[in-house]
Formats: C-alpha cells, sequence, structure tokens
C-alpha cells in the first residue's frame, strides 16, 4: 500500500529556513540586494515563524515552477495569483489591479475605463498579451499603442521601467501596468504621474487579481500554517505593500482598500 501523496510533500518543506523561491532581478517585487516588497513579506513571514529566509534564485518566466517549488528547492513563491493550477495557494494576501498611469495633471488624469473618449487616438504602452489588451481592442485602441514584451529575463529587460520611462519622455501618452508593479515603480521615481486601478471595466477579462503566496500541491499542512500567519499578520502585510506604493482594493476589488 502506497503512502499518500499529501504525506510525501509534507517532509519536503523545510524546518530550518524559510525557503523561498524569487526572481533575483523583479524590482519592485523582489531582488538579489532583498530590496523588493515582496523580500520584505519573506522577512516578515521568517520572523514570525522563527526562521531565517534562504532564497532560491530563477527567471520569473517560462520554467520557473517547475525548477524551483516542483523541483523542491524551495517551499513558497511570496506572490501568485489566486487559481492558479501550478500551485497551492494559500487565502489571499492582497486585492490589485492593472492600472491606468498618466501625468498627474495632464488631460487623461481624470480617465477611469478603457472605454473613455478621451483615450481615443492616443499611445497608450501596454505589456503584450496581458488581459487589459483585450479590452483595448474592444475599444479601438489598438491600432495606435505600443506594445511591450511579456515575458522576459529581468536580468536583461525590464519593459515596465521602459514604459514609464517612454511615458516620462513624452514617447506615450498613458501606460498600463499591473498595480503592484506600476505603483511602486511611480512612487519610487516617478511621482509626477497618477496611477488608476482599472476596476470599471465590466466585460472579460478580468483586471482584478487575488494575490497568495503559492507552495506544492498537496503541502496541506504548510498552507494551512501560511493561511494562519496571513490571518494574524495582515496588518503588518498591508503597511508593507502600502509603504511600497501597491494600489490595495477591497475584497471584491470594487474600490480602494479602507473605502466602502
Amino acid at each position: 500500500m502506497g503512502i499518500p501523496a499529501g504525506a510525501q510533500t509534507s517532509d519536503l518543506v523545510s524546518h530550518t529556513e524559510l525557503r523561498v523561491c524569487a526572481d533575483p532581478a523583479n524590482l519592485p517585487l523582489s531582488d538579489k540586494a532583498g530590496a523588493g516588497y515582496e523580500n520584505r513579506l519573506a522577512d516578515l513571514v521568517a520572523a514570525k515563524l522563527e526562521l531565517p529566509v534562504a532564497y532560491t534564485w530563477y527567471p520569473m518566466a517560462t520554467g520557473f515552477v517547475r525548477n524551483t517549488l516542483r523541483a523542491n528547492r524551495c517551499d513558497v513563491i511570496m506572490g501568485y495569483a489566486q487559481g492558479h493550477e501550478l500551485v497551492l495557494n494559500t487565502n489571499h494576501y492582497m486585492t490589485s489591479a492593472y492600472t491606468l498611469i498618466v501625468p498627474e495633471n495632464g488631460d487623461l488624469a481624470d480617465v477611469t475605463t478603457l472605454s473613455d473618449p478621451k483615450l481615443k487616438g492616443k499611445r497608450i504602452g501596454i505589456i503584450a498579451g496581458s488581459p487589459p489588451a483585450s479590452h483595448m481592442a474592444r475599444n479601438g485602441l489598438i491600432a495606435a499603442a505600443k506594445p511591450y514584451n511579456l515575458t522576459v529575463d529581468r536580468r536583461h529587460e525590464s519593459p515596465a521601467l521602459d514604459m514609464l520611462s517612454d511615458l516620462e519622455e513624452g514617447e506615450i501618452d498613458a501606460a498600463i501596468l499591473w498595480g503592484p508593479i506600476g505603483g511602486p515603480l511611480v512612487k519610487q521615481d516617478h511621482q509626477s504621474f497618477q496611477v488608476t486601478p482599472l476596476i470599471g471595466e465590466t466585460l472579460p477579462p478580468r483586471l482584478v487579481f487575488r494575490i497568495t503566496m503559492g507552495v506544492r500541491q498537496g503541502e496541506k499542512v504548510w498552507q494551512r500554517k501560511l493561511n494562519s500567519l496571513i490571518r494574524r499578520n495582515q496588518g503588518e502585510i498591508n503597511d508593507i505593500l502600502q509603504e511600497a506604493g501597491v494600489p490595495l482594493l477591497n475584497d471584491m476589488g470594487t474600490a480602494p482598500y479602507g473605502e466602502k
């Protein structure tokens, strides 16, 4: 009689260190110097578990989960979208959205949806293949758009940084970025920009996502331990995210966090 799969995988989680799978060059989320907010989240989790942090570094691209978590080289990915089949998700620790980033005093500052007529003919930066691209196509905004690569090795290419630099220089009129990337980058280096979560879109694909920690499939004991940790320390987690500049939303993704 075989050992249940859950019992097999439960023994793979280290009890002597928090083994984190992370990208070594993925600011504002993570980097080898520990400057990203996911590094600070890892530090918080490790402190609560009374364990040191140990990283397995791998570019956040094709093969990331296979070569880190599934290879048993580490035990948790600090940020992973809820519902992804490659990992077992913990409970979510934040809800955020794709955002429209524009000069705060410009003529697009009051735009909140991609169907706004003010966007017609504007050159909008978009990560090719990301969910907002479908909304742009529906609203006739793709012809004038400037695409940036979706899957890259951030050690060599930084589409989000390039997009914000192009917006600064007037190469594009607006930028659309995943909020947990765009928000912190704007706070750090582009404070004359305004970040507006795209929470008013009613048609698919969705632009609001809940973010969890990812663990190996079958690691139910480890998942429950992290769920409890997230629940007990949500306030400290929020502080880290808000300090970084992440645009947090309520659980339903219908308003900024803390608003009714």
